[in-house]
């Protein structure tokens, strides 16, 4: 088909079909604390025209830090208007927390206690949004705990002072969009000097410190396990409508498409776009 006769194509649909959203952004990346999940959109009943192409982000999780530089934030995904604020990184060593989606944690600290980062994820373009805040990292002494980043379903656990474990990651949020219940933006785990008294990854994809989020479920990565942080997930996007709808004119980014309890539903692990 050439591509004038593609334009006649969409331009012949018309009109307007409701569909369900769902946009996740990138996980922080882990400093000497837990990594926020990346802000978690959801929306019901969206109003979506006919023969128009929709933008898709989805963002990047945030690269890892150490025990002694901060981790990066994750990048926003975005659907139409409504965006997903990438994820908190985790802090360096006896820093405050950093703000993003869901709060990045401060590392570890002997100079006093260190505030977990604020989450910056609110309602979106028509969408509700769900973010958390990241622990508080306590003056301490060895094993210098350290907290965890927040989540999409709760904020990151704060460690008491010379607790030999770190805190873990606030927990995820679930979603039944694909038709089954799955977590998503999970927090990830504060760092230690020993690698075995980490803080846990928080459902959703968070991972324990050292561990990095899991690819496309925003989780937040894991605060540094000795000397190192872990990269946050990447984001996702997923969109559905009911199946007596036709097929999408056309999309670009390669999402996945199935076709379950009366719905289409098309979601994407990288950039792209949908034209209904």
């Amino acid at each position: 088909m050439t591509a004038y006769a593609m334009l006649l194509g969409a331009a012949s649909r018309s009109g307007t079909l409701s569909a369900d959203v769902l946009v996740i952004a990138g996980g922080g990346g882990g400093g000497g604390g837990g990594a926020g999940a990346g802000g978690y959109v959801e929306q019901t009943g969206r109003t979506v025209s006919l023969g128009v192409a929709y933008t898709v982000t989805v963002g990047g999780g945030g690269s890892a830090g150490t025990n002694a530089i901060d981790g990066a934030n994750g990048s926003n995904s975005v659907f139409d208007t409504i965006t997903a604020n990438g994820g908190g990184a985790g802090a360096k060593d006896n820093s405050n927390g950093i703000n993003g989606g869901s709060g990045g944690a401060g590392g570890a600290s002997s100079t006093g206690n260190k505030t977990g980062g604020a989450a910056t994820q609110g309602n979106s373009g028509g969408g509700t949004g769900y973010g958390f805040a990241a622990g508080n990292s306590p003056g301490s002494s060895d094993p210098y705990p350290a907290a965890g980043g927040g989540g999409a379903g709760a904020a990151g656990a704060s460690p008491a002072a010379n607790a030999n474990t770190s805190g873990a990651g606030g927990a995820g949020r679930a979603s039944s969009i694909t038709g089954s219940s799955v977590t998503y933006a999970g927090g990830g785990g504060g760092g230690n000097s020993s690698t075995t008294n980490v803080g846990a990854g928080g459902s959703g994809g968070g991972g324990a410190g050292g561990v990095p989020g899991t690819a496309n479920t925003g989780g937040g990565g894991g605060g540094a396990a000795t000397t190192n942080g872990a990269a946050g997930g990447s984001g996702v996007v997923i969109i559905r409508y009911l199946d007596s709808y036709e097929a999408a004119y056309a999309t670009t980014g390669s999402p996945t498409v199935t076709v379950t309890g009366g719905y289409r539903i098309y979601k994407w692990t990288s950039s792209g776009s949908i034209t209904f």
